[in-house]
């Protein structure tokens, strides 16, 4: 069985302690991991606190070839990233490749934007104090960097927090998942190749307490963190005067007017609803169907999601495979019981066989019910129909939550109505809210989040702002 180490400050490092990675569908051991703890972890920080000059003053044609290395080793080992995330995550194989795909271009895009790094001019005689000077306004890396990445993209959401960092020549200390680490520590592996600086980067997987203090210990400069909002807002209570960026939950909504193409926007939620079990952020959890059309939407979204193919995610036909663990399905399993239970009506799905969950569609439900109104993470969505547009609004921004809506429609006034309206991070027009691409800005409102990623948009929480002010008289 293999082993893995953590990459600590530019070295792979054995310790005493080790915990067992298991494949969620499986549940077969699938590797034994070396655990980090304090001592490792003071040793990263004072081998990143060892580089920050010189990566404050590495030249951007150095880090853009340093990513675009980064992304031409990945390529060369798509296959083998894509099984470990495979295995570790039970994530169908066809949603692995394109994480490791999206992983690849993240660090592409982050090669383009570290060509361009803010800067600006400004006119300081608008006033006659400031004649005959002129201000220019400078980026610098804001300084060490710690980040925590999810269970749920294991290799992808670690990289939208090491590409930016080292973009902006920031030095990270990383935490993946416990659940999930074998992807990043083989990311690791490939990056240790090329001629990032040692010291800029290191990937540990610690126990609790060790990982608190990079929330705690005023030698980071920022905290990244990708989680659910309990644990987040948390982090954010303890950070003491350093930056925070959350990416926190969601409860995705979108709404399906009578103007939308009932086959095409069918497709598009069913995938929405149950990729990778709904174990995403933005997973489609509700959808709100205008009443003229609901009947035949509603007929036809069961149809497609019959269609799922349940499976070993290995088999490249697999269409959805076991949750993270069966305590998941199992809290899924109860919300759907307690929504029926509440006058709900299951109208497909709802079985649970270990920590398989197969797709579960409800409808009839009330606002306070969990699966209205919590975030599910999971493969249950609810779908109702509305009357006016206005009242779909009020129905997404009724949740607690508000990362991104989906909205299908080809009228430009209730486009126009949902951007303006939608009290959420980002409106997708006939498309549902679990569209992303790695380049735009992401995050939320209310409790999903605070800040946002995107590779140019957490650069721009790694620099700080500093001012010239030059006198020429």
């Amino acid at each position: 069985m293999e082993k893995f180490s953590p990459y600590i400050g530019g070295k792979l490092k054995a310790t005493k302690q080790t915990f067992s990675v298991k494949n969620p569908f499986s549940d077969e051991t699938i590797a034994e991991v070396y655990l980090a703890g304090s001592a490792e972890l003071e040793e990263a920080i004072i081998s990143a606190q060892r580089i920050e000059d010189e990566l404050r003053y590495l030249p951007s044609h150095k880090k853009c070839s340093i990513l675009m290395d980064i992304a031409q080793k990945m390529k060369e080992q798509r296959d083998l990233l894509a099984r470990t995330l495979c295995l570790e995550a039970a994530k169908p194989i066809k949603y692995a490749l394109g994480e490791v795909d999206r992983a690849i271009q993240t660090f592409i895009v982050a090669a383009e934007e570290c060509k361009r790094l803010p800067s600006e001019h400004i006119q300081i005689d608008w006033t006659p104090a400031g004649e005959g000077k002129e201000g220019i306004v400078k980026y610098f890396p804001i300084g060490l960097v710690a980040g925590v990445s999810p269970f749920n993209f294991p290799l992808n959401l670690t990289v939208h927090k090491l590409a930016p960092a080292i973009a902006t020549g920031c030095p990270i200390v990383l935490k993946p998942a416990r659940s999930t680490p074998l992807s990043a520590l083989l990311l690791a592996k490939i990056i240790d190749t090329t001629e990032l600086p040692k010291g800029a980067l290191s990937i540990l997987p610690m126990d609790r307490e060790s990982g608190n203090q990079l929330v705690t210990d005023e030698r980071f400069a920022l905290l990244t963190f990708t989680g659910s909002p309990q644990v987040g807002w948390n982090m954010k209570n303890q950070a003491g005067k350093k930056r925070v960026v959350l990416e926190l939950g969601g409860n995705a909504g979108a709404i399906v007017t009578d103007t939308a193409d009932i086959e095409k926007t069918a497709l598009k939620c069913v995938s929405g609803a149950f990729a990778y079990s709904g174990q995403v952020c933005i997973h489609t959890q509700r959808i709100y169907v205008h009443k003229s059309i609901f009947n035949e939407f509603t007929t036809r979204f069961i149809e497609l999601t019959s269609k799922l193919k349940h499976g070993n995610p290995i088999d490249a036909t697999t269409d959805i495979s076991s949750m993270i663990d069966e305590d998941n399905a199992i809290r899924i399993e109860q919300w759907v019981k307690e929504a029926i239970d509440g006058g709900a009506k299951l109208l497909y799905g709802g079985n649970r066989e270990g920590a398989y969950y197969p797709p579960a569609i409800i409808t009839n439900t009330k606002q306070d019910m969990k699966v209205c109104s919590q975030e599910a993470f999971g493969p249950v969505v609810v779908i109702e129909p509305y009357n006016n547009f206005s009242d779909a609004v009020g129905l997404i921004n009724s949740s607690e939550f508000g990362l991104q809506a989906g909205v299908f429609t080809n009228k430009l006034d209730e486009q126009n109505q949902a951007f303006n309206e939608l009290k959420v991070g980002g409106v997708i027009i006939n498309d549902v809210p679990t569209f992303r691409v790695d380049h735009m800005p992401y995050g939320g409102v209310k409790n999903s989040g605070f800040g946002r990623e995107g590779v140019k948009y957490a650069m721009l929480d790694m620099l700080e702002p500093k001012l010239l002010i030059r006198n020429y008289l």
